[in-house]
């Protein structure tokens, strides 16, 4: 009895040793799991130290004066017997009007507002001749009115054009003192000095003038509207016209004194349709019967202002440089005959925007002088000859006066700044000396006896000379680096690079077991390079958030590469030693040297479209040179695949300004808009039909179809791809008023409950799915039988050549065998769900085309897998370099650019009504980087792709294919940024260079936060799930 016990209970224990040896390996994988995620996000702290250190001095900024202008206290002696000090009568000049409308009209380009003529051949576009009663009413009664080309200066955002518009400054990217986030405004500035003068202002529309100019609007009289949902073209506008014209009428038209209307109707249908279509018609003629009514309204001492804050492109979008992006419109009405011309021929408006334009800084003296407000302190704009040279045209001592007070001002402002920034005394040379010629002019022309209209005219030409010197000085003085903060921004960033680039290729060994020491010494070299760099700022006055972030990265980078010193026996100078490693090095060389070139870069897409078709061909020919017959069949089928989606893929283009004649957009229904074609909304459901049903083919083929992925790419995919097709067929009605009968809020609502549910299958649905799936297996058994068995016999045992009998037992008894459906890729298959998860919400945030071309990526992806096995490249850095190529070419197959204008921010509204945050910029994102987060997430599966489900050293490879792709994204961001540097000064710094450079870090962080959190953290669940089954590897449990 005792010894049958002991033979019950030695399995039982022996059972039992098991179940606790493979508990404490799941253990060990998941304590190493999470060190090697929290090295990835440690190396997306040091690059976001060295981001934040370059761009707080390559993002230019300028020091705001706190001074204000007073009205007793003009710049400057007045000369003409004019009192200061009475805003009734005019501080510094005798004021024109008492009161004032002004109507901005955001993105009024200016052709917008001049008529068009076709010329034989020429095209006509919907925007051509809707808005007419500006350009008539300057023609017709050019003593009443009059339309110039109003231009802006970049960056053509909202935000920073009511800045310039109302300081009369060049804002900056940094204003030190103020933000780009749209905090008040602090300088001195127009709404602040009519406030100071007693006046009622109310501020009907965008709320950003609300942001900025806190407590000095009427509050029973004002009403902001939410300017951000840009799908929305009426509301703001008719809450605008509700309010508005009640203002201009009895008994609200004596309760204020400027009234401030800001339509946002043009601006949103570029947004939404493009400058081209029957919406933008609708509006500009909605726009022109406004005007018309309030000229209607307005009485003799009004003063009207139609102004655009800058213009848009052929796309309807802005932000960017572009010509079309800063030309707006300037126009001036008042039903008294206040206004002149220089010269006769004057009276006709220009016939473009290059023709006679102002600046809009110019608006802010124009304004204050016409209304009897001292001109704001920070001001460095002109006034406006127009206003000022009255109806007859030859008011030159007007003109000369409110220029010498103006040129006045700016001399003060001008000494104020140099001295608190210490400037040396040759750079404001130039302006000293034009200023001192313009003043001995005006002197020598009053004392003069014969005071002639020439001689004044003469002494307005040198001030005017004065204050276009001094505008160019400032913009030189503005365009200051700060040279050290970027050069510690760059070091931290080549620090990082080497980081990455040691982890990626130079450890011979599992990089995991290294990363624990590495992480270790990374964050303790981050903390005390911060409290160094904390104590170092304070002991010698250095700017602290800029030393505190150098010391924090540089000693955590150093303190990272001394754990690899300590690890030296197993770790090598990295350097290319085969073939693909020579592919991938040279090819991301080219890029980056490539970069310095602007046509190089504004041609991206094509260099990119180059080098996928050249990996692609040497993939081709690498599987026809392998030598067995069915991996030769299948590498050759995959590497033609790929090579047909990426031409297919070319297809789709977004071209950007610099590129036009020569390209042709297909991403929208035409250049100028930014709407899907009819054929296009047919993509996604080609999509829901095709993509999971390769995606099908692949996990059959190795009898991966099983369970989870049944249930995923089998239903749930299908559905959600069929849902998000439905999605955009429902837009393009809502975009084009297919139901007119059907109310707008109905077809707005369904659409946002459809990209619900989209979402809801993706995230929900999916990460269930693909966090508690099984290996995607399907165990089976079959019986088979024995073979015959032979048994031999001597029939005379004594003898030794005795006769010997053989018997053959006939009837063999069945057995079972055991059979495993998906083993050769358990590995791979089950982490593919994850990509297979996102590429549904990642395909709903795209516009039609970009849904094509993304399921193009997404069957790339596989290829490039498949191709990846069969040549057995598992090791080498071509894989991940290859996904970080074709995810940087699907970003513009995808309907993107280099360049502000050209991202798509109706996608924060894709599942939303309204704006939400964080949602709707975290939606803009996705939709941004799609294709880079796609391929991002896919990156993992590389190493896990059909490899033995027992494979020692899978986390450790999974690693190593991140950090060999995040080296792509890093060199790039390496190189735009020292390019961008370099070129500071070159004349494409800010329409090429710079938001290609913004771009590359941007880029980088996106990708390095997904890669650590969403693809090396998803490895977790699947590497789990498939080891629980096939155990763990023997290296995994070793102490």
């Amino acid at each position: 009895m005792e010894d049958d016990a002991g033979a019950v209970t030695r399995p039982r224990a022996a059972q039992g040793e098991v179940k606790a040896d493979r508990k404490r390996s799941a253990i060990h994988f998941k304590a190493q799991h999470a060190l090697v995620v929290a090295f990835f996000l440690l190396l997306f702290v040091f690059h976001a130290l060295a981001v934040y250190l370059f761009c707080s001095g390559f993002l230019l900024s300028r020091l705001v004066l706190q001074d204000r202008s007073e009205c007793p206290l003009p710049p400057i002696g007045l000369g003409d017997g004019h009192t200061p000090g009475s805003y009734e009568l005019g501080c510094w000049h005798p004021k024109t009007f008492d009161k004032a409308v002004i109507i901005l009209v955001d993105a009024l380009r200016y052709d917008f507002t001049v008529p068009f003529t076709p010329a034989q051949g020429a095209d006509t576009f919907h925007f051509h001749n809707a808005l007419s009663v500006l350009y008539d009413t300057s023609v017709h009664h050019p003593a009443n009115a009059f339309l110039r080309p109003f231009i802006a200066d970049p960056p053509t955002t909202t935000l920073q054009r009511l800045k310039a518009l109302t300081t009369g400054t060049l804002p900056t990217f940094i204003d030190a003192g103020s933000n780009f986030a749209g905090t008040a405004i602090d300088e001195d500035n127009l709404i602040e000095q009519l406030h100071r003068a007693g006046k009622k202002i109310v501020h009907l529309g965008d709320d950003t003038w609300h942001s900025l100019f806190p407590g000095f609007f009427e509050r029973n009289l004002s009403q902001p509207y939410h300017s951000f949902d840009t799908r929305d073209l009426h509301t703001v506008d008719n809450g605008v016209n509700d309010h508005l014209f009640p203002l201009l009428e009895q008994p609200q038209s004596g309760q204020w004194d400027v009234a401030i209307g800001h339509y946002l109707g043009v601006d949103h249908a570029g947004h939404r349709y493009g400058p081209d279509h029957p919406e933008m018609t609708a509006k500009l003629r909605q726009m022109d019967d406004v005007f018309q009514r309030i000229i209607d309204l307005i009485d003799d001492t009004t003063l009207l202002i139609v102004m655009g804050d800058h213009g848009m492109d052929t796309k309807g979008d802005h932000g960017g440089e572009s010509d079309l992006e800063v030309e707006a419109a300037l126009w001036m009405y008042s039903k008294q005959p206040v206004f002149g011309r220089t010269n006769p021929a004057f009276v006709t408006p220009p016939a473009t925007a290059k023709e006679r334009p102002v600046n809009q800084i110019d608006l802010v003296p124009t304004l204050a002088l016409l209304m009897g407000l001292p001109v704001p302190f920070n001001n460095l704009g002109q006034p406006i000859e127009e206003a000022f040279i009255k109806p007859a045209g030859k008011n030159y001592l007007n003109l000369a006066q409110v220029n010498r007070l103006t040129s006045a001002q700016i001399q003060r402002y001008h000494t104020e700044y140099a001295k608190v920034r210490s400037l040396d005394a040759r750079m404001i040379a130039p302006t000293v000396t034009s200023w001192l010629e313009a003043n001995e002019a005006w002197s020598r022309t009053s004392s003069s006896a014969a005071k002639t209209a020439d001689a004044w005219k003469e002494v307005f030409n040198g001030f005017a000379a004065y204050q276009t010197e001094n505008l160019r000085v400032f913009k030189s003085l503005w365009a200051r680096f700060d040279l050290n903060s970027m050069s510690m921004g760059t070091v931290a960033l080549v620090g990082t690079f080497a980081v990455i680039c040691f982890y990626a290729q130079g450890i011979v060994t599992d990089p995991s077991e290294l990363t624990p020491a590495l992480l270790l010494r990374g964050v303790a070299g981050t903390v005390v390079g911060g409290v160094l760099g904390a104590g170092v700022s304070a002991a010698a006055e250095l700017p602290f958030n800029q030393i505190t972030a150098f010391g924090a990265v540089l000693v955590g980078i150093i303190a990272t590469l001394s754990g690899l010193w300590s690890g030296r026996e197993v770790v090598r100078i990295p350097r290319p030693t085969t073939f693909w490693g020579w592919l991938c090095t040279l090819s991301t060389l080219l890029l980056c040297v490539g970069f310095a070139a602007n046509s190089f870069t504004i041609w991206e897409d094509e260099q990119l479209l180059f080098l996928l078709i050249t990996f692609g061909l040497v993939m081709l020919m690498a599987s026809l040179g392998l030598a067995d017959a069915q991996d030769r069949t299948f590498g050759v089928i995959n590497s033609l695949s790929f090579l047909v989606a990426t031409r297919v893929a070319s297809l789709s283009r977004l071209c950007r300004e610099e590129q036009e004649p020569t390209c042709r957009s297909t991403y929208y229904a035409s250049a100028m808009s930014s709407t899907s074609a009819g054929w296009q909304l047919s993509i996604p459901f080609l999509v829901a039909l095709i993509l999971p049903e390769v995606m099908k083919y692949f996990y059959m083929r190795t009898r991966n179809y099983q369970g989870s992925a049944v249930i995923w790419i089998g239903i749930i995919l299908r559905l959600g791809l069929l849902i998000t097709a439905v999605f955009w067929v429902v837009d393009a009605a809502d975009d084009g008023n297919w139901y007119p009968q059907m109310a707008e809020e109905t077809l707005t609502t369904a659409r946002a409950y459809l990209a619900q549910t989209v979402l809801a299958l993706a995230f929900a649905a999916g990460y269930g799915t693909y966090v508690w799936a099984s290996p995607l297996l399907l165990v089976r058994t079959e019986e088979a039988k024995s073979a015959p068995t032979m048994t031999s016999k001597s029939l005379e045992p004594a003898k030794a050549n005795a006769p010997v009998l053989t018997a053959i037992n006939g009837s063999p008894q069945p057995r079972t065998k055991l059979i495993i459906l998906g083993y050769a890729n358990t590995h791979g298959s089950r982490y593919f769900l994850l990509p297979a998860v996102w590429v549904l919400a990642l395909l709903l945030l795209q516009k039609p085309m970009g849904q094509g071309t993304l399921a193009l990526c997404m069957v790339s992806i596989i290829n490039i897998l498949e191709v990846i096995d069969v040549n057995n490249l598992r090791r080498s850095p071509f894989g991940p370099t290859l996904f970080a190529l074709l995810g940087s070419f699907y970003f513009f197959k995808t309907g993107h650019q280099a360049v502000l204008a050209t991202i798509q921010w109706e996608a924060a509204y894709i599942p939303l009504k309204t704006l939400q945050y964080p949602w709707s910029p975290l939606l803009i994102v996705i939709n941004t980087f799609g294709a880079q987060i796609l391929c991002a997430i896919a990156v993992p599966a590389i190493a896990l792709w059909k490899v033995k489900p027992s494979l020692p050293g899978l986390l450790g490879r999974v690693a190593s294919a991140m950090a060999t792709h995040l080296l792509f994204y890093a060199a790039v961001a390496v190189a735009t940024v020292v390019e961008a540097a370099w070129l500071r000064r070159h004349l494409m710094l800010y329409r090429v260079f710079m938001p290609r450079m913004l771009m590359s870090i941007t880029v980088l962080l996106v990708v390095e936060l997904v890669g650590a959190v969403v693809a090396i953290g998803g490895v977790r669940w699947s590497m789990l799930s498939v080891c629980e089954v096939f155990g763990w590897p023997e290296v995994v449990n070793a102490s």
